[in-house]
């Protein structure tokens, strides 16, 4: 893959700048600052963490020191309403982190932080499963008290993954990344949700036809109706009206970096 830090346009969904990255551009992209040993935080903005974004300044701050990836049709249909048209590609995090990790040119050591004990050493197998050159290693479940995270932080300096995949949940693992990860832990720290769950069969992903349509929202519906109907069927509403008032307000901009 021919590595490539070009800039990139950056379009304002509800404040929070999102890269317009093609896949192959955002992975190129990525490749390239591991390549560096340029420390770059990674995250990715839907729907509902815009809507946290709103609401929540200290979240919007964090988003601010990462480059942000487009992620699911609810951005979407905000950048046709706002710019005329979509994103170049849905780079969800759940997809993009196994294609980052097949993309490599070259063997990388993986740290995986976050989901509930035992989860993440179910994810291990998984990942190997995806990509077996790189070197994964566990670095704490989610669940760590300020001891647990100081023995783990320095044994980051000292081992210094490339990839620290951070599954804390929005918005802690954002702020978790932002106050307290620095290029001496790794180079390239990605906020990834519910990723480990899904690597470790802990949740079900969508079936393939499901996820071509845009609808995999409405599958994890279904399947946890109790802890996210919240989320879809009254926060997406919520995020398309606060991007008609983005419109009307005159608030869309476009800038590059």
């Amino acid at each position: 893959m021919t590595i490539s830090t070009r800039p990139v346009e950056l379009r304002d969904i509800l404040g929070m700048q999102v890269a317009d990255y093609s896949e192959r551009e955002a992975l190129s992209f990525v490749h390239a600052c591991i390549e560096q040993k340029r420390y770059q935080p990674v995250a990715f903005l839907n729907a509902n963490n815009a809507n946290i974004t709103w609401t929540n300044p200290a979240a919007a701050r964090a988003f601010q020191q990462f480059i942000v990836l487009s992620d699911g049709i609810g951005v979407d249909m905000a950048a046709r309403l706002l710019y005329g048209k979509t994103f170049k590609a849905n780079l969800n995090g759940t997809d993009f982190v196994p294609m980052l990790l097949k993309s490599a040119v070259h063997p990388l050591k993986i740290g995986l932080l976050g989901a509930a004990p035992g989860i993440a050493e179910k994810a291990l197998d998984g990942f190997a499963d995806i990509d077996e050159r790189h070197d994964y290693r566990l670095v704490s479940h989610g669940f760590f008290g300020e001891a647990q995270e100081a023995e783990f932080l320095d044994a980051l300096r000292h081992w210094r993954p490339d990839i620290l995949l951070v599954a804390l949940g929005v918005p802690r693992q954002e702020l978790w990344i932002s106050n307290k990860l620095t290029s001496d832990h790794c180079t390239v720290p990605v906020a990834v949700g519910a990723l480990l769950d899904f690597v470790a069969g802990n949740a079900p992903r969508a079936p393939m036809w499901v996820r071509a349509i845009r609808c995999e929202w409405v599958y994890r519906l279904l399947f946890e109706p109790a802890r996210l109907w919240r989320r879809y069927l009254l926060g997406n509403p919520i995020f398309l009206g606060r991007a008609l008032y983005q419109k009307w307000a005159g608030g869309k901009r476009r800038t590059s970096t």
